[in-house]
């Protein structure tokens, strides 16, 4: 350490990068000013920083980072091929919208199988809002119910999607395949928030009904027709998918084996919807260009966290920490895991998870967490900061549904983030 500084200084950079996260700062630039802190403390070389950042393309993290980017690239490929469209049309149709309770249903659905698919909060649900809106209008769905399913239930989706940034992370951290991630952390959460969304919805309806409408939107006209194209599409990509995955799951695949899925189902899909060769792959890359920023941020987040763990920055706050979890108990340990990662650090949901590992691993394998309880830990650390205080994804879903009414929306999210924290307290319980 610099002037021989004890190894808990080495953690400042981190709360410098954790404050900045919490305010309007590029994450990427916020990751160099902290990496180029944290070598300063730590007496990197200067002329190392070449061979460092090479090594990190290679790291989990630019393994993880690659896969999101390959995800970003296989939504573009639905876009294009009209596979989104057809699947939000599809599941309107089918449920049918001809009652609130139906209406609440169905934009639930919708919101969750895209946002599980595409990857993307924002991006899924800007597909939707233009097509799901008037539909909803015309039964009298306010604004203020369509921001809460939209904020939950497109969460829910980046819970269980197979090859969300979250899931991956969780599933490269832990070393859990899909189907045990899914049973230990995506349905139980999944679970509780939809059920949460769905009773915040049908209250905050009849509670918003006279209040709050939609204005000046056009009435729907149902003449929306999918090609025999489109269909094929979309078959091709259920199916390739649904393959893919099942044969992953058999194999207990990691979270690497994703980027054999992607790629494949994106090819599949692609040629499925009468793509050539070269349109395919200039949309593959356009869409996989969109995630750039968060490879970019997790090759520069490697050597980051390397030179904080290297000066034994974290055992030292362990050390610390140790006081306070006397009791060697679980239960104290995945509430205060829980609520510091909820709290306590910000940021994008895979950066928060990686700080959490690095900070926490010493705990986990002196009280011997398992892997399950720890992805729930991680998944509800890093998604629910979104329902507990108003943010980026809080702001941007109210800003899609077109309403104003933040007050109903943060209520609903205190509730979501109360239940999450008592989920995790129960299932450490059982452990």
């Amino acid at each position: 350490m610099l002037f021989n500084l004890s190894p808990i200084f080495a953690l400042v950079p981190l709360l410098i990068y954790i404050i900045l996260s919490f305010k309007d700062f590029n994450p990427i630039l916020n990751v160099i000013i902290c990496v180029i802190l944290s070598g300063i403390l730590t007496k990197q070389k200067f002329s190392d920083f070449g061979s460092i950042i090479s090594e990190s393309l290679g790291s989990f993290l630019g393994t993880i980072g690659f896969i999101i980017m390959l995800g970003s690239g296989l939504g573009a490929i639905l876009q294009k091929t009209g596979v989104a469209e057809y699947l939000v049309m599809s599941l309107v149709k089918k449920i049918g919208v001809d009652s609130e309770r139906k209406a609440i249903i169905a934009t639930m659905v919708s919101s969750m199988v895209l946002v599980s698919l595409l990857g993307t909060l924002a991006g899924a649900n800007a597909i939707i809002a233009p097509i799901i809106i008037p539909l909803v209008a015309a039964i009298g769905i306010t604004p203020s119910t369509v921001a809460v399913i939209f904020m939950g239930a497109g969460l829910t989706g980046m819970f269980i999607g197979p090859y969300t940034p979250q899931v991956v992370t969780i599933m490269g951290l832990t070393g859990l395949s899909y189907g045990n991630y899914m049973m230990a952390a995506g349905i139980p959460l999944a679970v509780l928030v939809l059920v949460i969304t769905y009773i915040m919805s049908n209250k905050i309806q009849k509670k918003t009904l006279g209040m709050y409408a939609y204005e000046n939107i056009e009435e729907y006209e149902d003449n929306y027709v999918a090609s025999n194209q489109v269909k094929k599409a979309a078959l091709a990509f259920g199916l390739s998918m649904a393959a893919l995955i099942g044969y992953g799951v058999y194999l207990q695949s990691g979270s690497s084996y994703a980027i054999l899925v992607i790629t494949l189902s994106a090819a599949i899909t692609g040629f499925a919807g009468k793509l050539n060769p070269n349109d395919l792959v200039d949309t593959f890359i356009k869409g996989a260009s969109r995630m750039m920023w968060l490879f970019v941020m997790f090759i520069l987040f490697n050597p980051f966290i390397n030179f904080i763990a290297e000066a034994g920055a974290f055992e030292k706050l362990v050390s610390l920490l140790n006081p306070l979890l006397k009791s060697q108990s679980k239960v104290i340990f995945s509430f205060v895991a829980a609520l510091t990662g909820i709290f306590g650090v910000g940021g994008a949901a895979t950066a928060d998870n990686i700080v959490m590992d690095n900070m926490f691993e010493p705990l986990v394998q002196q009280l011997n967490v398992s892997p399950s309880l720890w992805a729930l830990i991680l998944l509800v650390a890093g998604q629910i900061t979104s329902f507990a205080y108003p943010e980026a994804d809080m702001i941007g879903q109210m800003g899609l549904a077109r309403s104003k009414d933040m007050k109903n929306l943060v209520k609903y999210g205190i509730i979501v983030t109360i239940g999450s924290v008592i989920l995790v307290v129960i299932k450490s319980c059982f452990e």
